[in-house]
């Protein structure tokens, strides 16, 4: 199924969890903010958020003096 991530589509399969689609970005879980149709997902509920057809994710990573897209 499809989702944009960033603004990109990407295609996922369905029953995708937040928190295996950053482990398949690489991304750790405790360095993100993640947005999932325009609200924020708290790492508590990574592991049981499943994305919905069509969801869009915005990830921003922590780096040195702010955010990265």
């Amino acid at each position: 199924m499809q989702i944009s991530v960033n603004g990109k589509v990407m295609e996922i399969a369905p029953e995708t969890t937040i928190l295996s689609l950053l482990e398949t970005r690489g991304l750790n879980a405790d360095r993100v903010v993640v947005e999932l149709n325009r609200a924020i997902v708290t790492r508590s509920e990574f592991d049981s958020w499943v994305i919905p057809a069509d969801g869009e994710l915005e990830i921003l990573s922590f780096v040195g003096g702010g955010f990265h897209a």
